[in-house]
């Protein structure tokens, strides 16, 4: 069975009517609600009837909706940035870092290969610069603490596993509230960065990874599994999971993933897995 999950202000089963084969339940009164269809064929009339409001308009199934296993890329999807170009802004590198990001991220170069690129232009910058960066222009995400303390309570196993580095991941998943995280390391001389990263390189397939051995370990299915991201490198494991969402995600990204939230913020996560206002910890 599936639902259509309707999310964002002025959210009215009303603009849906005759795609339903039963009432509406609502999550959160005029903003977030599901309504049970026949099949997936519903989807795409869900989005049309939609027309032009902010509403993530997603197709959901019902069977072990509740997700056990939730694992999220970490720049643009938990916090606001991406790190390394930030970094790249206190060496003055900001544009052309930046650029290389977007090329990859929208899977127009290889991550592994742009990572060491950008990387090795950062050559030489103080280690002061990684301190000032998390302290002047990392934030979470709306929502993100509300996810992971509610998914947490219901015994949801959380981890952040990211293509940046491990020393905003260590930083990130503590503020955020993560069981686990996961990062590349920059390597320095004690005073400033060398320029490179230590192998393996944690990429699009590290991620797939992370996510499968984490679900072997929890002897979960991975219909019981969550993941969540906005670059290229998140692909294989938001398809691999049993529900994969893009976030406010490249357009590479968004076509291939099972759900894309596009207009609102992380507590759609919740309520794509049929969470109501009041089942939820409210922390952010």
């Amino acid at each position: 069975m599936f639902v259509l999950n309707v999310i964002g202000k002025g959210a009215d089963p009303a603009l849906f009517a005759g795609l339903g084969t039963g009432a509406a339940k609502i999550l959160s009164p005029g903003y977030a609600f599901d309504l049970p269809v026949a099949d997936r064929s519903a989807l795409t009339a869900a989005r049309a009837a939609g027309g032009s409001a902010a509403l993530d308009i997603n197709l959901v199934a019902t069977a072990m909706r509740r997700k056990k296993l939730l694992v999220a890329d970490m720049d643009s999807t938990i916090i606001n940035v991406e790190c390394l170009d930030e970094l790249a802004d206190m060496a003055g590198l900001k544009p052309q870092i930046a650029a290389i990001t977007e090329r990859a991220m929208r899977g127009e170069l290889e991550f592994e290969a742009a990572l060491k690129e950008r990387v090795g232009m950062l050559r030489g910058l103080p280690l002061s610069a990684l301190e000032k960066t998390y302290a002047e222009r990392v934030r979470l995400n709306p929502g993100a603490k509300s996810l992971l303390a509610t998914m947490r309570a219901n015994g949801a196993h959380t981890m952040l596993v990211s293509g940046g580095f491990g020393y905003f991941t260590q930083r990130v998943a503590q503020a955020a509230g993560f069981h686990v995280e996961r990062g590349n390391t920059l390597l320095d001389d004690g005073e400033a960065l060398t320029g490179e990263v230590a192998m393996p390189i944690l990429g699009r397939q590290a991620k797939l990874e992370a996510l499968e051995e984490a679900a072997h370990h929890l002897n979960i299915d991975f219909a019981q599994t969550l993941a969540v991201g906005d670059g290229a490198n998140d692909l294989a494991m938001i398809q691999r999971a049993g529900l994969g969402v893009a976030y406010h995600a490249k357009p590479v990204v968004a076509e291939a993933a099972g759900a894309a939230i596009n207009h609102n913020d992380l507590t759609a996560l919740l309520y794509l897995q049929g969470y109501s206002d009041d089942e939820m910890v409210r922390t952010d």
